[in-house]
Order: structure tokens, then C-alpha cells, then sequence
């Protein structure tokens, strides 16, 4: 099996990261895979995917290129930069790294993703180029509309695993991030299930990147910066995608509507928050009718307070989403 071996050091100075750019390459990892997780994927692959192989169709150098960097086992490193973990980056400064990748060593990437040489239509210099002008179609046709709602599915996510690693540290937090992945103790974290050498992050940056897509990878930067790319929690990626029907919009008003909806999995009220957009204020208000109305109820889960629906609002809900 894969497994880094993390100090205390590393694992004190860890940060999640949120990356716009992570984000696009990992949509176009689901669009290049072709297959849904979950219906919220099903319905965006319906939206975009005849699009993209259109894109591709017309471009064959493009296409090949993008099998050949998603490869089999391994991601060909220039197209999955490590994220600078400083801030958060506009999608334009992140893709430059990609752009700029020098051509002789994004061949030399293809060839590792590939398993072997690459094909004599890839032995050209234009293919850093080509994969930023790919990666940014996605991002502009697929990701940005509906970006700030994706936004807010990450942050929910970093803050219920936040929750988890104050409720129970490292092993709670990290276990089942990815498929293959968790905490092994004695500073050793299970990566993959490959047979692969383990790698020593001592001194180093270790971030944790979610995005929305059912997809993830790992990457690294001179030894310098590791990151973790994971698929964010599939309920919050559904809850995010929930439809306010209308009726209920109008008889509880559009925003407690919203708050209700997404209680269909048990929330706090920062997960609220961050899934509507709403204020602190606001949240608390709505929460407090819906509870005194009964369609709600509350219980605490460790440091944490989680909120979900009684059979009373699963069943106005339901009733709405009929009519």
C-alpha cells in the first residue's frame, strides 16, 4: 500500500484548501470518465458531456492528450499542479501553471501517466498550451456558472471535517476521504492501496483540497508541498443541488424553504451557512421557527450541534415536491 509518513510538525501546519483549479480538473476527469456517482453527476453529464466530446471530436490532438494525461493510475503531473495554498487563487493564475509547463517536461509527465512512450501525434511543443486551453473550456463552459454554489458545497465540507478532527483528531478526519485512504497511526498515513514506496513529508506543507466531482488524487511539489484532492461529502454534493419547490417556497418563504430542504441530512449551522449563502442571523432565525413549528428537530453530536427533519417536515417536503 502507498503511505506517507507525516511528523507532528506537518500534520499541526495542514490546511484545506479550496481551488478553482482543482475543481475544473477534476470536472473534466468525470467528463473524460463518462459515468456518474451519484444523480447530481448524472444530470450534469447530461448537460455538458455531448459538448465536450464535441470539442474533442474536432480537436483529435486535444482528445488524445487528455487520455493520455488522465492515465490509467497515474495523472500526468503538470496537468494537476499542487495548489500554492496561500489564499485563494484565481482560477487565471492557477491555469498558468499548466500554460507554462516547459514542452520537454510535459512529455516527460505523458510518459509516466502512460505507462510508456507516447504516441508520434503527442511529440510536439504545443501541449501545455493544449492542455490549459482544454482545462480552461471546462472551467468557463461547466464549472464557473455554477461556481459559488460549488463553493459553498466545499466549505461545508471542510467545515464538518474540521468537526471531525476536533471530535476525534486525525484518524476520524482523515479516514474515508478517499477510497483507500486513512490514518494508520505512528504518523503514518495510508494514501492508496498500491504497492508504492512511502514517502517522508517531514518539514513539509500537507493540504487537503475537496472538490465537488466523485474523483480525487494526490500530488506533490519538490517535496515541498503535498496535497490530498478528495471528493467532498456525496449528501452535502446532493443537498447543494436540492430544487426549493416552489409551493413551499411560498408558504414558508424562499429562504427558510431553502433551510428546510436541505435538512433532509442532519446540518450545523455553520454547513447552513456556507450551502445558502445565508447570514449567521438569518440562519438561527429560520431554524428557531422551524423547530417551534415542529418540521425540525436538533441534537448534539461531539462539539457539534446537527439539525435535520422530522417525519412532520419530511412529509410538507414531500407533499410540496408532489404538487
Amino acid at each position: 500500500m502507498g503511505w506517507w509518513l507525516v511528523d507532528a510538525e506537518t500534520l499541526v501546519s495542514s490546511r484545506f484548501v479550496v481551488s478553482p483549479l482543482a475543481e475544473a480538473i477534476a470536472a473534466l476527469k468525470l467528463l473524460d470518465r463518462g459515468t456518474a456517482a451519484h444523480p447530481g453527476e448524472r444530470r450534469w453529464l447530461e448537460a455538458h458531456l455531448p459538448a465536450y466530446r464535441e470539442r474533442l471530436a474536432a480537436d483529435p490532438v486535444t482528445g488524445l492528450l487528455v487520455r493520455a494525461a488522465l492515465g490509467r493510475t497515474w495523472n500526468a503531473d503538470f496537468l494537476t499542479p499542487t495548489p500554492a495554498g496561500d489564499g485563494l487563487p484565481c482560477f487565471e493564475e492557477e491555469l498558468a501553471r499548466i500554460r507554462l509547463t516547459p514542452p520537454e517536461a510535459a512529455r516527460g509527465h505523458l510518459t509516466v501517466s502512460l505507462g510508456g512512450p507516447l504516441p508520434r501525434a503527442l511529440c510536439r511543443a504545443d501541449l501545455p498550451e493544449r492542455a490549459a486551453d482544454v482545462v480552461a473550456w471546462v472551467w468557463t463552459h461547466t464549472v464557473l456558472p455554477d461556481w459559488p454554489r460549488r463553493r459553498r458545497v466545499i466549505e461545508a465540507d471542510v467545515v464538518a471535517r474540521t468537526a471531525r478532527l476536533g471530535r476525534g483528531g486525525w484518524a476520524e478526519a482523515l479516514d474515508g476521504m478517499r477510497r483507500g485512504m486513512r490514518w494508520l497511526g505512528e504518523g503514518r498515513l495510508q494514501i492508496n492501496t498500491r504497492d508504492l514506496p512511502p514517502r517522508d513529508l517531514s518539514g513539509a506543507r500537507l493540504m487537503f483540497v475537496p472538490v465537488t466531482p466523485s474523483t480525487g488524487w494526490v500530488s506533490w511539489d519538490d517535496h515541498i508541498r503535498y496535497a490530498v484532492v478528495y471528493p467532498c461529502s456525496g449528501a452535502l454534493t446532493e443537498a447543494g443541488r436540492e430544487r426549493v419547490p416552489e409551493a413551499l417556497g411560498v408558504l414558508l418563504g424562499p429562504a427558510r424553504a431553502a433551510v428546510l430542504v436541505l435538512l433532509a441530512t442532519p446540518m450545523s449551522t455553520t454547513q447552513l451557512i456556507a450551502l445558502t449563502g445565508q447570514g449567521l442571523g438569518s440562519v438561527r432565525r429560520h431554524l428557531r421557527v422551524l423547530l417551534d413549528a415542529r418540521l425540525v428537530r436538533r441534537r448534539r453530536a461531539g462539539r457539534s450541534v446537527l439539525y435535520s427533519r422530522t417525519e412532520t417536515g419530511d412529509a410538507l417536503v414531500a407533499v410540496q415536491q408532489e404538487g
